[in-house]
């Protein structure tokens, strides 16, 4: 029997709009919704509609005047945030649903019995903060999964990786700060939008539960496989999740308009290897993904394809890819290697 993918959907994300030129166009969505209707893909997939987040939920993240700010900008018509970050009559309500879709997806995993769940949301998440709105994101949906996660489901041990071109600095700031989830991250560095470098490891109880691989820009396959398999891998095996939510932003792939990594469908197709076997192994087969960026159309829905079937295998032991790391790469792995067992963190 097959095992589908439960995809999160509903119009309210292509109602949301940043500016006729925006890069975040309802496009992009568009274009995934009608690959996902293609021969090859569609018997793999079952759709269903997003809850609405409410105040309170979105609370548990965020504050009342950035609430108040999304809900009466909406109110306005179209208003622009920031340089980046806009919105118009239906952004208010696209962001609660965005949100909302995170808690159905914890729904079909934790009391429905799927395993793996993509929510195709709009607008995207990763960098807007407890107070603020910021690169094209209005509330921070992966975030707020492991809200949903903590306060409805007693979980105590969230993997969230992010694989977006740009550093999620939203989500890093909302668990730096606590052991209870343990962030990782590649990106482009220096880069929009400035934060992620290796040493932000975390404070307090949190410190060496954030870990930040900053790419700098022509970073491959090779460079972008050898962290997730030699240093997410074997620190999601000591930290054993209960859950794996993942950030997937598909700008990382080579040739999109906004960035300058040159990951492809191999890159993709290895770490979503990894993210099944870290899941066999500790969280019941469950994982969350949840759209981030992507500007290159094809990048984005075949990145979204790739995901699907490879999740639909029935295989869930994978041996590592031969892989040929930059001298970048390897000076960076011995620089967060060396600063994780100094402080006695993680044996890598």
């Amino acid at each position: 029997m097959l095992k589908k993918v439960a995809v999160i959907f509903d119009e309210i994300f292509f109602k949301h709009r940043a500016g006729n030129f925006h890069p975040e166009s309802p496009e992009r969505l568009r274009f995934i919704v009608k690959r996902l209707k293609e021969r090859d893909v569609n018997h793999m997939i079952e759709i269903f509609s997003p809850d609405r987040a409410t105040k309170e939920e979105i609370l548990w993240n965020h504050t009342e005047g950035l609430y108040n700010l999304i809900k009466t900008s909406s109110e306005k018509g179209f208003f622009q945030i920031d340089g980046d970050t806009a919105v118009n009559e239906h952004s208010f309500e696209a962001a609660c649903y965005a949100v909302g879709a995170q808690k159905t997806g914890l729904r079909l995993l934790f009391e429905e019995g799927l395993n793996y769940v993509l929510a195709l949301v709009r607008p995207p998440g990763h960098h807007a903060e407890r107070d603020r709105a910021m690169g094209f994101c209005l509330f921070n949906n992966i975030a707020l999964a492991a809200y949903y996660a903590r306060n409805y489901y007693g979980i105590k041990r969230i993997l969230i990786v992010d694989f977006d071109l740009h550093h999620g600095n939203g989500t890093q700031k909302s668990f730096y700060h606590t052991d209870e989830v343990l962030f990782f991250s590649t990106h482009q560095y220096p880069y929009y939008p400035g934060t992620g470098n290796y040493d932000e490891i975390g404070t307090g109880y949190g410190r060496g539960y954030t870990i930040n691989v900053p790419l700098k820009h022509g970073c491959g396959d090779d460079d972008f496989i050898f962290f997730y398999q030699n240093l997410l891998k074997p620190i999601a095996f000591q930290y054993k999740p209960q859950l794996i939510l993942i950030s997937a932003g598909f700008d990382c792939m080579v040739g999109d308009p906004l960035g300058d990594l040159e990951v492809t469908a191999k890159g993709i197709v290895r770490i979503t290897e990894i993210f099944k076997e870290i899941a066999y192994n500790f969280c019941d087969g469950k994982i969350l993904f949840s759209l981030e960026g992507g500007y290159d159309l094809n990048n984005l829905s075949e990145g979204i394809v790739t995901i699907i079937k490879k999740l639909v295998e029935e295989e869930t032991k994978y041996s590592s890819y031969e892989v040929s790391p930059s001298t970048y790469a390897l000076e960076l792995f011995r620089k967060i290697k060396d600063l994780l067992a100094f402080k006695g963190f993680w044996e890598i």
